[in-house]
């Protein structure tokens, strides 16, 4: 058995330890083969979600390692639930924030398929059906992660301040989303022309009718253009710390253009062209964070708080 598959009740031996590494494969595949069965004309987009369910473990699988079995999980905007329930099946107790049916209605169905097979596993997380903007929880969780999410929320600076009540001291907030900085809209695939409404205005067509996005109209309508600069702004002023941003996500990013069937669909072949050369070049090392397309953030909060950092994160709009 593959560890951590939700079939493998073992943990690694040390005490106290979750199952590293974390192995989705055996969890999507039952997810996948339960899906065909259930609902056959849904399985390319369930290949999608795979796709970031793997990219998203891949992000958080380093800060998790050292994170102990039986810890406190937090996943903002969960989606289909794949990752959630794989950590849950992991040893952790993971709570899943996702609002159902608010405006991706393709996902509830396919949700349904994976919270009846998680069910029958034993692996079902704790799912909070609100916006992450109505979070309210004050220091419950040891770690927290979105894997992009952020940049569909209303209000990212509440959502931000929100998270950041729900941790314990010491623990850590992980998120990657678009860049809006960079001049790209990644789930269109068009360049962006300095603001939202200006590039719907010139590429209306083109995003009403996309064929690569399951809901158009609703996923350009939640779409909040969030940037590197604009969060470490937040952050500083908000929270009273300073965001760490990865730049090794970008290579990350980029290698899914060869490795991921579902990015390969919803980009054109210049772009995979174009990451899998940079790659290669080594050009990504060279790019600041608020140059690259993606970000990688992570917000801290202090395991000894003092100052105007500890009140920040428990005042409520």
């Amino acid at each position: 058995m593959n560890a951590g598959s939700p079939d493998d009740h073992r943990d690694d031996g040390r005490p106290g330890a979750a199952r590293w590494p974390l192995d989705l494969e055996p969890w999507l595949t039952a997810v996948g083969d339960h899906a065909r069965r259930s609902a056959p004309e849904l399985t390319d987009l369930l290949s999608d979600y795979a796709g970031e369910a793997r990219f998203g473990a891949a992000i958080i699988q380093g800060e998790l390692a050292g994170v102990p079995a039986g810890s406190r999980v937090l996943e903002v905007g969960a989606g289909m639930l794949l990752l959630s329930c794989a950590l849950q099946a992991a040893g952790y107790r993971v709570s899943a924030l996702e609002p159902v049916g608010s405006g991706f209605s393709h996902m509830d169905r396919l949700r349904g398929i994976v919270l009846e097979l998680a069910a029958r596993r034993g692996c079902e997380p704790e799912l909070r059906s609100i916006r992450a903007e109505q979070l309210e929880s004050d220091r419950e969780f040891d770690y927290a992660f979105s894997i992009n999410v952020m940049e569909h929320v209303d209000d990212v600076a509440l959502v931000l301040q929100r998270v950041w009540s729900a941790l314990r001291p010491g623990a850590c907030y992980r998120f990657v989303c678009p860049n809006y900085a960079f001049p790209y809209e990644p789930h269109f695939g068009i360049p962006t022309l300095g603001s939202k409404a200006l590039t719907a205005r010139v590429f209306r067509r083109r995003i009403l009718a996309s064929p690569i996005v399951a809901d158009p109209h609703g996923t350009w309508a939640s779409l909040n253009w969030i940037s590197v600069p604009s969060v470490r702004r937040i952050v500083r002023r908000m929270l009273g710390v300073e965001p760490a941003f990865d730049r090794d996500v970008l290579r990350r990013y980029a290698r899914r253009a060869v490795s991921d069937a579902g990015f390969q669909r919803r980009h054109s072949p210049l772009a995979r062209r174009t990451f899998t050369l940079l790659d290669r070049a080594g050009v990504f090392d060279l790019v600041p964070a608020a140059a690259q397309p993606v970000m990688s953030c992570r917000i801290d909060r202090p395991a000894a708080e003092r100052g105007p950092a500890a009140g920040a994160g428990q005042r409520r709009s």
